[in-house]
């Protein structure tokens, strides 16, 4: 690989991560939620399940996957049913929340423990097939069909390296506003509005063809 082709591999996997989908949804409250160090576990997650997909479709795992309908379809139920149930959990949260302190929701992320935020990360990515497509498109860009080990796991490492860049930005800028977000018309907002869209996602993924 050439410093060109790597530079362009890392440019298009930063675009992917920056696009706004349910990865920066949770990302987004689960550091206004439960603070700095829960939102960078869920940053973590998310680029631990891009590196599942990463290497899955550098070996052709994510290939079968995106070629098989009855894989491709009970991976995307599966996600687009986590995907609702996240989100009916913060309209949920929106809808009874008074005061932040109080908020059992808030209490029961809080008390998840950062395994919790880092699942949510995880699952949220690995069960998302579409982003097999994207890898299963992208990746034979630059590795060819005799590529080894090494490039293979440099392509997989860059594009941990990047989307958990990004997803630590996120974190750490909406933990900073925490002191504003954690107001209750404010919280109430954010809950609403990322339930909203983490249910809309959900079943925008359930719809979700593999061509």
């Amino acid at each position: 690989m050439t410093t060109a082709q790597v530079l362009a591999f890392g440019g298009v996997v930063a675009l992917g991560a920056m696009s706004p989908g349910p990865d920066f949804a949770v990302v987004m409250r689960r550091s206004a939620l439960a603070g700095r160090a829960h939102g960078m576990a869920t940053a973590v997650g998310v680029a631990a399940g891009v590196f599942a997909w990463a290497i899955a479709a550098a070996t052709g795992v994510a290939a079968l996957v995106a070629m098989s309908s009855v894989a491709f379809t009970i991976i995307k139920l599966v996600g687009a049913g986590y995907l609702v149930y996240l989100g009916v959990n913060a309209l949920r949260s929106a809808w009874h929340s008074r005061d932040f302190r109080s908020d059992p929701d808030a209490e029961r992320t809080a008390g998840s423990g950062l395994w919790g935020s880092f699942r949510d990360g995880l699952l949220c990515n690995a069960l998302n097939p579409k982003a097999a497509i994207f890898f299963v498109a992208l990746l034979p860009q630059f590795l060819s069909a005799d590529a080894g080990l090494v490039p293979m796991l440099t392509l997989s490492l860059i594009a941990v390296v990047i989307t958990a860049a990004w997803f630590l930005t996120v974190a750490n800028l909406v933990a900073a506003a925490r002191r504003v977000l954690s107001r209750p018309a404010v919280r109430r907002f954010i809950d609403g509005m990322s339930g909203t869209a983490l249910i809309g996602l959900g079943v925008r993924l359930a719809f979700t063809t593999a061509r």
